[in-house]
């Protein structure tokens, strides 16, 4: 598809301060050049069954298709679930329990192969071996184990080769899905990189599969992987069997895409406003420094976006790690934040976000506006309240935890603006950090790493896996879903029986009006136990290179839309 068709109604904006927010900048159909992308850390993983940063799952679109993708427009448009591998949405039989798709013709590989049925098959399989691939969405796994016990197709040692049962693939073009449950959204769940189809043949090379396939990402996208150098850099260039004829969602303009990571934020900041990057993907927004220099300079303005992302900024308050079992502590915690430093950390409203009361972000279908904590009516703290929950949790002068953050952006600022805050009552934490490609995976993520470095209290952040009640609070909130092995989502270790119906409720109803109910009685639900602290709806100072073309944002990752780029140095 043409990208300057990508904004659909909103169509193309000329450039102005917040404007990818509203459409189409720079719209161009002009191909070559190079794409220079920055990062301060690697990606959590480049495997498509692994990854869970929703920065990767937008960078995954350059070489990664699944049967579903999000529509590439701007705004709210780009969160429609739109066939992408796929002829059509799933065809929903047996009462919402089976669900049916068509591939398309012409489909291939990066090396030519055709890709089949059992190919997203062999995809979805991998999801099995959370052993061996552990750290990304679990919804395959947990809507498709109807009791076989599968292990994944590394330990399959069933002679006859079925793999897993509940997935069929009666040719080459057909697969069916049989779920353990209806599941009303599950074009959704098909939009996951998780979902994508992978060559059989070179994940079981033991030099190119398993643990090891991401370092050889066989693509199924515009562009496949030229080189890569963990935290350090990753080149892109077109993919020769991509055919723009089978593909309505993803783009092919530049010639080459080169991402520059292991960067100092402040440095990353300097490269972006200096015009040796074009965009920062993580998509945290810039620093202090710059978001200043950005303000200040009206021709630095007009290339800067500050959207509501669709994340909530927030701690997790673990009730498994001693001082914060009792839930008048975890109250504390609540009453004595000052969540205007935590939004100024951020980066002020504009850069950080507006303040926060509920896990929900105001984005998410239906958000309702509620506030269990209130802070004072200046937002830095009720410190009267925090003492009185202190005395009803046994700890009158306090008690001892650790903060856990990453080593770079604006967690270790965070950290400090809580522990900050949390001395005023005698609440002495202590900040630990972490390096940011593996601290949702493993430090955060292993709740037995968690209990035993004493991570009381975890910043976070969290957007929906996909625009639904169901994405967003499904992985932080359900508690038949903490994984012990890594990539736990579930910080809290929340398991509330109400929370887990709600989102059972979720799965089955078709009603708008039911899902919205669910979500609110989550939401109240989480709040009531204080398993989160949330303090900001994210906002995101971001800067684009003025030469970048067809720049928005997209509301399906809360960010630029990358594979929808190109250059034009003539501007």
């Amino acid at each position: 598809m043409a990208p300057t068709t990508a904004g659909g109604d909103q169509g193309n904006v000329a450039a102005a301060f917040n404007a990818a927010t509203k459409g189409v900048v720079n719209a161009s159909t002009t191909k070559g050049g190079t794409l220079n992308l920055l990062a301060t850390a690697d990606f959590d993983n480049l495997d498509p069954t692994r990854t869970y940063y929703a920065y990767s799952w937008d960078f995954q679109r350059f070489f990664t298709r699944s049967l579903m993708g999000f529509d590439s427009k701007p705004g709210a448009d780009g969160t429609k679930a739109v066939p992408d591998l796929a002829t059509g949405k799933g065809v929903v039989s047996n009462g919402g329990k089976t669900i049916t798709y068509t591939l398309k013709d012409g489909v291939k590989f990066q090396d030519g192969t055709a890709i089949t049925s059992k190919d997203i098959k062999y995809g979805v399989e991998r999801n099995f071996a959370q052993d061996i691939l552990p750290g990304g969405p679990t919804y395959l796994h947990d809507m498709l184990d109807e009791g076989q016990n599968y292990p994944g197709p590394y330990k399959d040692t069933d002679p006859n080769k079925l793999g897993l049962k509940s997935v069929q693939t009666p040719d080459d073009k057909t697969i069916v899905f049989n779920l353990s449950a209806p599941y009303s959204d599950w074009d959704y769940i098909m939009t996951l990189p998780s979902a994508a189809p992978v060559e059989e043949k070179f994940d079981q090379d033991p030099n190119t599969g398993g643990a090891k396939y991401a370092n050889h990402v066989q693509s199924t996208g515009p562009y496949e992987i030229q080189s890569y150098e963990p935290n350090k850099s990753l080149v892109l260039v077109p993919n020769p069997n991509w055919d723009p004829s089978t593909d309505t969602i993803h783009h092919q303009l530049v010639n080459k895409v080169v991402l520059t990571e292991g960067l100092d934020s402040d440095d990353m900041d300097k490269r972006l406003l200096s015009g040796q990057g074009d965009i920062e993907i993580e998509s945290t927004g810039v620093q202090s420094a710059a978001q200043t220099q950005i303000l200040r300079d009206p021709t630095l303005k007009k290339s800067s976006d500050s959207p509501l992302t669709g994340f909530t900024r927030m701690f997790a308050l673990d009730q498994n790690v001693p001082e914060l079992s009792n839930l008048d502590c975890r109250k504390a915690v609540e009453y004595a934040t000052n969540k205007v430093d935590l939004q100024t950390a951020r980066g002020g409203p504009i850069g950080g976000g507006d303040i926060a009361t509920t896990v929900a972000p105001p984005t998410l279908p239906g958000y309702q506006s509620f506030n269990n904590y209130p802070v004072g009516s200046d937002n830095t703290g009720d410190l009267t309240q925090a003492k009185a929950e202190l005395a009803k949790c046994g700890k009158p002068t306090g008690f001892h935890t650790n903060i856990a953050t990453t080593n770079k952006g604006k967690g270790p600022k965070v950290a400090q603006a809580l522990q900050a805050a949390l001395a005023r009552v005698g609440i002495q934490a202590d900040i630990q950090q972490f390096d940011s490609s593996s601290y949702y995976s493993t430090v955060v993520g292993t709740p037995s790493n968690v209990h035993k470095k004493d991570l009381g209290i975890i910043v976070a952040g969290w957007g929906a896996d996909f625009p639904t009640g169901f994405g967003y609070f499904s992985a932080i909130a359900d508690g038949r879903k903490i994984l012990q092995s890594g990539g736990n989502s579930n910080w809290a270790e929340v398991n509330d029986p109400a929370i887990n119906a709600a989102l059972d409720d979720m799965t089955a109803t078709t009603d708008a009006a039911q899902k919205a109910k669910d979500v609110q009685t989550i939401d109240h639900a989480l709040m009531d136990g204080a398993y989160y602290l949330p303090f900001t709806y994210d906002k995101a100072l971001t800067y684009h290179n003025p030469r970048v073309t067809n720049v928005y944002i997209t509301n399906a990752f809360g960010m630029y839309d990358f594979d929808s780029m190109g250059v034009n140095d003539g501007k």
